[in-house]
Order: structure tokens, then C-alpha cells, then sequence
């Protein structure tokens, strides 16, 4: 098992900034591929942006490239998405998880996602 708590979400107006965190624990994290999605009201929920925990490669959906940055931090179990010029289309409660990965590609669908954090709310005001 693997438990996911993030952290970090709030209000802010466009163009702001805020940095999300994702702290994990209980079974090895180094083995587990970790992506972060987000769901609006009414909305499916989709995804964000995913590291690869062998060689931390990275995928972002497009409507987040070079605004959004995942990262990770092995030894404090943690991972990181620091959002910066944020649009009103970027509320949504978003979601910390983690698939376990046998050295196979980086999974985008939520549906390979075995562990899932309690979500956090990001509010954009225009």
C-alpha cells in the first residue's frame, strides 16, 4: 500500500502561483511512477503531468506545458508541481497518484493509477 496526502492548493487570481506537494509513504516509493490529475466540477477527471520514477521522465498535457513542473525528491518521498501564471481553467480539485512500474512506459490514463491521494483544491479567480 501506498498513501498519498498533498498539500498546497488554495485561492488565487490568474497569473498567479502555487506549489503543490504530494507526500508519500508506506511501500517503496523509488518503484513507483507518480502523475498528478485534476477534476472540475461537472468534469471528468483528467490528466496533469507524470515523472517516471527509473529515469524521471515526464509527460504534461499540453494546455500545461511550460506553466506546470512535476518533479520528485526520492529521499523525502515527496513530489512536487509548482504552477505558475494559472488560468481561471486550472480550478478543479488535483489529485496526487501513484502505479507501481516494472520497468515499463509511463502510464497517462488514471485508470493505471492503483493509489490515489484525498485531492486539493485549486481555485483561480478571474
Amino acid at each position: 500500500q501506498v498513501q498519498l496526502v498533498e498539500s498546497g492548493g488554495g485561492s488565487v487570481q490568474a497569473g498567479g502561483s502555487l506549489r503543490l506537494s504530494c507526500a508519500a509513504s508506506g511501500r517503496t516509493f523509488s518503484s513507483h511512477d507518480m502523475g498528478w490529475f485534476r477534476q472540475a466540477p461537472g468534469k471528468e477527471r483528467e490528466f496533469v503531468a507524470a515523472i517516471r520514477w527509473r529515469d524521471s521522465f515526464i509527460y504534461y498535457t499540453d494546455s500545461v506545458k511550460g506553466r506546470f513542473t512535476i518533479s520528485r525528491d526520492n529521499a523525502k518521498n515527496t513530489i512536487y508541481l509548482p504552477m505558475n501564471s494559472l488560468k481561471p481553467e486550472d480550478t478543479a480539485v488535483y489529485y496526487c497518484a501513484a502505479r507501481y512500474n516494472n520497468n515499463g512506459a509511463l502510464a497517462l490514463g488514471r485508470e493505471f493509477y492503483n493509489y490515489w491521494g484525498q485531492g486539493t483544491q485549486v481555485t483561480v479567480s478571474s
